[in-house]
């Protein structure tokens, strides 16, 4: 095993940093809600107060205390439709359900509003805002979506978004002969291969997860490396034989290292019929992606 695989096998078994950088999160001054109606106030049942609990983190909120747990506890509340538009998110509400000072709930907000998720007018307050405003392609979105009651919607989103962007990246990234990348790529299949047989799950899903974020990265194109970070989230939260991704097997290791050799080859059009045949989904859930085009 290479020293490189033997880190990441090793890293893997290790709890995440979650190291995050700061926010700029002192814009304004948050609007005030008008005084609650108490007979009318939103459920907080399932929301959980120790917030140091909270599971999953994705990368946007991680590694910022509690803050971001709060980030992840609210987002989630919304996301699921605990919170909803009918009245105000008051501050002081969410700061005694959760412990929290003003300080972090006021922090937490602005996060959720740059998410597209919530949004605070003067004389108004702070309300849930439509879907159709929410950046789903946030990968704390992502995430929360996938765990919620959208679960199979968000899922089959991803496959789909996947399947049109990951072939033309391999396709492309075949035009860029870069020895140090190909090597980097290889690296990822020899992790791959050797958590498979190890059974090790944890180890396989982040190779496999900075292999394809390194290919888009590699395409050549500054719009779809845009994306690379939706594609990772993808793979962390498909929770399901959706794809031949994601779960670890034999055929999936195979495929990864068919595109590798395409891309040493320069091979653009192997290339992507490999990342096809990987994104192919399983016949007992043929209804997610269609079969790739005979051309």
């Amino acid at each position: 095993m290479s020293t490189l695989a033997h880190t990441m096998m090793t890293a893997a078994r290790s709890a995440d940093s979650g190291v995050a950088g700061p926010g700029e999160l002192d814009r304004y001054p948050y609007a005030e809600a008008p005084a609650p109606d108490r007979g009318a106030g939103p459920s907080w049942e399932g929301a959980d107060p120790e917030l140091g609990r909270v599971g999953r983190r994705a990368a946007g909120s991680r590694g910022r205390g509690l803050h971001g747990q709060l980030v992840q506890q609210l987002g989630q509340m919304i996301v699921s439709g605990d919170l909803g538009a009918d009245r105000p998110l008051v501050p002081e509400e969410i700061g005694q359900r959760f412990e929290v000072s003003r300080t972090v709930v006021r922090e937490s907000l602005r996060v959720l509003e740059a998410k597209g998720l919530v949004s605070a007018r003067p004389n108004v307050g702070t309300r849930v805002r439509p879907v159709s405003d929410w950046n789903l392609l946030d990968p704390d979105i992502i995430e929360w979506r996938a765990f919620g009651p959208q679960r199979d919607d968000q899922r089959r989103e991803l496959s789909e978004l996947r399947w049109t962007i990951e072939p033309l990246a391999a396709r492309l990234a075949a035009g860029h002969g870069r020895e140090d990348v190909q090597q980097r790529l290889a690296d990822m299949v020899e992790i791959m291969g050797h958590a498979l047989g190890q059974g090790d799950a944890l180890t396989f899903s982040r190779a496999d997860s900075e292999f394809h974020t390194l290919l888009i990265q590699v395409a050549g194109n500054r719009m779809l490396e845009h994306l690379s970070g939706i594609v990772s989230a993808a793979l962390q939260v498909s929770g399901g034989p959706v794809t031949g991704c994601d779960r670890p097997s034999k055929s999936a290791l195979a495929q990864h290292a068919r595109i590798v050799d395409a891309l040493g080859a320069g091979d653009g059009a192997a290339a992507e019929a490999a990342m096809r045949q990987l994104l192919t989904v399983h016949p007992e859930i043929e209804r997610v992606v269609p079969a790739p085009r005979e051309h």
